[in-house]
């Protein structure tokens, strides 16, 4: 227990990498108001910067791919806006200095969001802490939500391993969090906690390297009017280097390997992750106001594409064999019931079971959350 909550208090062939070139972008694109793409040669990416990264070689492609599949019925999956970077170079979201100072100080001194124990932090979702374990994906619903600029609400998967005090940590998924972003959109993000408590979020300091020419790592979320969208993201470690990768898995489309987390930044995930999990978190504003999670809606068991959602939970052994998340053993996290809900997806009689093994998560927020 000791070591589920020292890890749950975290968050908030290849080719050898050169230096001494310059990282001047060769093209770059403005997608939206203060939101502009540098296409960086790749292997001058930020992300190569890490001094535990000196003499890293930089994987293209993992080495098992991920086999396409089709996506549940009903399902609009996020057509992301991609950026058209040359090729040898990747798409990275630029940003200040000052941005990238305030990355690495809420990377290591990350908001706790998977504790009771952290004020303002409420969660709801499902873990499985038996590992060790070589992945976990899921398709979940993204939202638009109305937040105060002093609070959070996300949805992702992660995966995570700790020992006495220290945390290794990786998650993905979506994010609204204005004070962070500059704006009150959605944003896709992933972050990563290694050795000696450092970490970061997406590629604003060294770390996450980017592989995808087309779809970076963080990306604000343009919805149709009236529409959710969906991601399907999946975190697992690569067979023959041991680093992890993050996929996005095709609909219809090819599957995005998007980057990975270099294994040399981790000391507790060599051999596999001792815990995987999926929900939403918020964090509340500095009055104690809590934002909504998920929609804004508690969970209705018999709507389940009604509310926040995440549908066919997949996580890899440790021999890399896939299961429903619930082969494993499986808990409930839910703190704050009065303000937030989760349900275990039940099977409807008559009627196929395209959503695996899901869960519908969140609620309205409020001002009587508890701490």
């Amino acid at each position: 227990m000791a070591l589920v909550m020292n890890l749950l208090s975290l968050l908030f062939s290849g080719v050898l990498v050169h230096s001494g070139q310059s990282t001047i972008p060769l093209k770059s694109f403005k997608i939206g108001e203060n939101v502009t793409y540098d296409c960086i040669d790749i292997y001058m990416q930020s992300g190569l910067g890490h001094p535990l990264l000196k003499y890293h070689r930089i994987q293209m492609k993992p080495s098992v791919p991920r086999t396409q599949l089709k996506s549940p019925t009903g399902i609009n999956k996020v057509q992301k806006q991609k950026i058209p970077c040359p090729d040898g170079t990747i798409p990275v979201w630029r940003n200040t200095k000052e941005f990238t100072t305030n990355a690495q100080v809420l990377g290591e001194n990350h908001v706790p969001f998977l504790s009771p124990d952290s004020p303002g932090t409420h969660l709801a979702g499902v873990r499985s802490q038996n590992g060790p374990y070589r992945g976990v994906e899921a398709w979940f619903k993204m939202f638009k939500l109305d937040i105060a600029q002093d609070q959070v609400s996300y949805g992702h998967i992660y995966i995570g391993s700790g020992s006495n005090n220290e945390v290794n940590f990786i998650s993905a998924g979506w994010m609204i969090n204005p004070s962070f972003f500059g704006d009150g959109r959605t944003w896709t993000y992933g972050f990563w906690k290694g050795k000696d408590g450092k970490g970061c979020y997406n590629t604003a300091c060294s770390g996450f390297v980017q592989v995808s020419q087309t779809v970076p790592i963080v990306q604000p979320i343009d919805f149709p009017p009236d529409r959710s969208l969906w991601l399907h993201y999946f975190i697992h470690q690569d067979t023959n280097t041991g680093n992890w990768w993050l996929t996005e898995l095709g609909s219809g489309e090819p599957n995005v390997d998007i980057g990975y987390w270099p294994k040399e930044l981790f000391n507790l995930l060599d051999n596999g992750a001792n815990i995987v999990g999926a929900g939403g978190v918020v964090q509340a504003s500095r009055s104690g106001s809590s934002p909504e999670m998920g929609n804004g809606q508690f969970p209705n068991a018999d709507h389940p594409k009604d509310s926040g959602i995440f549908t066919n939970i997949e996580v890899l052994d440790s021999n890399y064999v896939q299961h429903k998340m619930n082969y494993f053993p499986t808990e409930v996290v839910l703190d704050s019931p009065k303000c937030y809900g989760l349900t275990i997806g039940k099977k409807f009689i008559f009627k196929p079971n395209k959503l695996g093994y899901y869960i519908n998560y969140g609620g309205p927020g409020g001002t009587s959350c508890g701490v």
